[in-house]
């Protein structure tokens, strides 16, 4: 959400790299140490060249970028217990567990693609109806949805909440004051952030999190947080509306 927020009120684009780059240089450092020779002295390259205190952001972004290359390793190995290193890798190869960590991913990804192009039907889906899909009516919500309405169905899901982010970012663009355009705008990578999360999460292209479907899984608190932030963004547009710039 901040560095959506950041980026819509101005932000250069560098220095939202050089924002992001610590966590690519902590990802680095434990898949492929290697392509650090290449990383580090890159984001050097883009302190220097965008920086406005060239010596000292280059000597602080090499001194981030070298800490993390260096403690990501160690937390990994002394800061996580071995379940928890196992659920955030696990999604690459689910198959290394299929009836622990990875049983999840796997009877996900198996009830999405019986679902075909039209799916089952709603409430015919056999690994929905047979409750192979742990917690299918929260967090792998999607897996049921892809089953019992198939491609299709999935894909008009999705394309609704592209529809929804598109309209809460004209609603930004027309926004009053900076405030009320930067509040439509963090509410909107709020919500686009857990659909993400949470569709990638089902079909195996991220580890398994407990993040809802905002208005398709089950559930009070989030329900409620996702309605109360359309409401503000309504309240933007209204008082648009009312000043004459819709």
């Amino acid at each position: 959400m901040l560095l959506v927020m950041l980026f819509w009120a101005g932000l250069p684009l560098p220095w939202l790299v050089l924002l992001l780059s610590p966590l690519v240089a902590a990802i680095v450092a434990g898949v492929q140490p290697l392509l650090l020779i290449v990383w580090i002295p890159l984001m050097g390259w883009v302190a220097w060249t965008s920086l406005p205190w060239k010596r000292v952001g280059l000597v602080v972004v090499l001194a981030v970028q070298g800490l993390f290359a260096v403690i990501t390793p160690y937390l990994w190995m002394h800061g996580l217990r071995e379940y928890q290193r196992d659920r955030l890798v696990l999604f690459l190869d689910p198959s290394k567990d299929p009836l622990g960590g990875g049983y999840h991913l796997l009877q996900s990804k198996v009830g999405i693609g019986s679902g075909g192009l039209w799916g089952t039907g709603l409430m015919h889906g056999h690994l929905t109806l047979l409750r192979f899909i742990p917690e299918q009516h929260t967090d792998f919500i999607f897996s049921a949805l892809g089953e019992e309405t198939g491609f299709v169905g999935s894909t008009l899901v999705v394309l609704a909440y592209a529809l929804l982010c598109g309209r809460l970012l004209q609603i930004a663009s027309r926004a009053r004051t900076d405030v009320e355009a930067l509040l439509v705008v963090g509410i909107g990578a709020m919500l686009m952030f857990q659909v993400v999360v949470n569709i990638c999460m089902t079909i195996g292209l991220g580890p398994v999190t407990g993040i809802p479907l905002p208005w398709v899984s089950y559930g009070r608190s989030a329900m409620l947080v996702n309605y109360f932030s359309l409401g503000l963004c309504a309240s933007v547009r209204r008082r648009i509306r009312s000043s004459g710039r819709w």
